[in-house]
């Protein structure tokens, strides 16, 4: 067979670490840099390539560090940068490379930068962001910013109002002053003579905004500002590049991640993550997933960026809730045999996987009341829907569904108290599940949920057609059945999955009745009814 030359993340495997919520050193009930060095060889044994680490930098946390009030400094609840320096350096030796979060849309309001514009419209720093002109009560337009409220906020002693996409201490930065973009390319350029592999960039799709017009995402100089960034830093260099882009359409992805390497090397792109919502409502307004609509869309992408771009494949991340609960079944009858499935049918795909800290061990859900939520995002909305009249159960029963403190409970190491996560209170509330889902149960257990997604790791490491083969749907309107064929030269890999929790016949064509099981998330062979959630990789040559 024939291979192709592949960039490292092409064939790697990406773990997204969520650092609070990860492994807690010192007892203060959040996690830190030296927990995770601690559990390097976890990650090892898992088999991951690399590891995304949401954002550690000093910061006030208004929004869990997505609030940066130093972008070269790491917050003290984290470590030092000596830890830092050390994480790199451990990782390194277990051949794991640290990719860093980039927030470049905002900063914290707390920002040297930011302290400095508001002393007044002749600071070199105020226009680092993005006024207007105004009068009290009547901000420049009606925008709306994505945590609630107005987009605007008025400094009175500026008599100027600022923009902010999202919480009110989070200012966006005003990408069309050279001085801006020059500050940002000295940071990212520090950062990999630190020794990153690369970097994941937050919202990236919204700098070139133009708030007058309401123009947040895919602004029209966005790609030209992509590709200057790109020559004055990462470009020069063997670095992943995922930007995350909620507006982003296949077209579109196509120009972030062309081969030539000139913007990055893919995008986080999020229209299968909408698909159970009511149309044009927002994420919290629940809808039945249409599995049809879902391979519509996931196929959609599959064809359209192949060799002409990169996909990532994803369920999760510190956003989203948890996958099991939401499109498989966290109910103990089928929670690992459904969360295997869901690994399945991802893994087969072409694109670079994405594992988000637990999924390897199908942590679920964890259902919170109110007072145990800690996220801005959730807390606003209730206050807000309860303003406009929403019930508070319907409003909980959203937030307990899509809220995103279901995927920043703290990591579920073992069974004893607070799951091995800290000696001391959880800064955030623990999954009480955790009695048993834990990686202590799960890592010498040959049918866990972590031993399968070895299994599948292994498979994308050992199998060319999985990287580079073409991508066929087969029954595309069959309302329980994903399947879909890659193929590679002679050799053909083919995926089916029972998306759903009945028994369904079995219709596989004749030839490949005979092929080679490569993995499969029921014991023994494949029968001639599909069970529920029944999941397996055929191969045939």
């Amino acid at each position: 067979m024939s291979v192709n030359a592949h960039h490292w993340w092409q064939e790697a495997v990406i773990y997204q670490v969520y650092p609070r919520s990860f492994q807690d050193s010192n007892g203060d009930g959040v996690g830190d840099l030296p927990g995770l060095i601690r559990r390097l060889d976890y990650l090892r044994r898992l088999g991951v390539d690399a590891i995304w680490l949401s954002p550690v930098y000093r910061s006030p946390q208004e929004d869990n560090g997505y609030d940066i009030s130093d972008y070269q400094d790491i917050d003290p609840m984290f470590g030092s940068l000596a830890d830092m320096d050390r994480l790199i350096a451990e990782a390194r030796l277990r051949g794991i490379r640290i990719i860093m979060d980039l927030v470049l849309n905002h900063t914290s309001d707390r920002h040297r930068w930011f302290q400095e514009a508001l002393k007044g419209r002749d600071n070199p720093y105020h226009d680092f962001y993005i006024w207007r002109d105004g009068q009290p009560g009547q901000p420049p337009n009606d925008m709306r910013a994505c945590f609630g409220g107005s987009a605007w906020q008025w400094v009175p002693q500026l008599q100027q109002y600022y923009f902010h996409q999202f919480a009110v201490a989070q200012p966006d930065l005003n990408w069309d002053n050279p001085a801006v973009r020059e500050a940002l390319y000295d940071m990212i350029r520090w950062w990999m003579k630190r020794g990153v592999g690369g970097f994941r960039l937050d919202v990236i799709d919204q700098i070139a905004k133009d708030p007058d017009l309401g123009i947040t995402n895919n602004g029209p100089r966005l790609h030209e500002l992509i590709r200057e960034m790109n020559q004055a830093t990462f470009g020069n260099g063997d670095y992943v590049t995922v930007g995350e882009t909620w507006g982003a359409t296949p077209q579109i992805a196509r120009l972030f991640s062309q081969p030539d390497g000139s913007e990055f090397s893919m995008v986080f792109q999020f229209e299968h993550i909408g698909l159970d919502q009511k149309p044009g409502g927002q994420k919290w307004d629940l809808a039945p997933l249409d599995l049809v609509r879902l391979k519509q869309v996931l196929s959609g992408w599959q064809r359209q960026l192949y060799g002409c771009g990169w996909n990532s494949l994803f369920w999760n991340n510190h956003d989203l809730p948890r996958i099991v609960s939401r499109w498989g079944s966290d109910k103990p009858a089928y929670r690992e045999v459904s969360a295997k499935m869901l690994a399945t049918l991802l893994y087969g795909f072409q694109g670079t996987p994405y594992i988000y800290q637990g999924e390897e061990l199908g942590m679920t859900n964890a259902y919170l009341s109110l007072e145990d939520c800690r996220d801005i995002e959730s807390l606003n909305l209730y206050r807000e829907r309860l303003e406009e009249g929403y019930a508070p159960a319907d409003i909980l029963r959203s937030i307990q569904a899509r809220g995103r403190d279901n995927a920043r409970t703290p990591m579920q190491w073992d069974d004893s108290p607070q799951a091995g996560f800290s000696s001391g209170e959880p800064w955030i509330k623990v999954n009480p599940n955790y009695s048993y889902i834990n990686a202590a149960a799960q890592v010498d257990d040959p049918d866990s949920v972590f031993c399968y997604y070895q299994k599948l790791i292994n498979l994308r490491k050992q199998e060319t057609t999985l990287i580079d083969g073409s991508y066929t749907l087969l029954a595309e309107s069959d309302p329980d059945l994903f399947m879909y064929v890659r193929e590679w030269d002679s050799e053909q890999i083919l995926t089916v999955v029972n998306f759903h929790a009945q028994e369904r016949p079995q219709f596989l064509p004749e030839h490949w009745k005979q092929a080679n099981c490569l993995i499969h998330n029921y014991p023994g062979p494949v029968g001639e009814t599909l069970r529920p959630f029944e999941a397996f990789m055929l191969k045939h040559w």
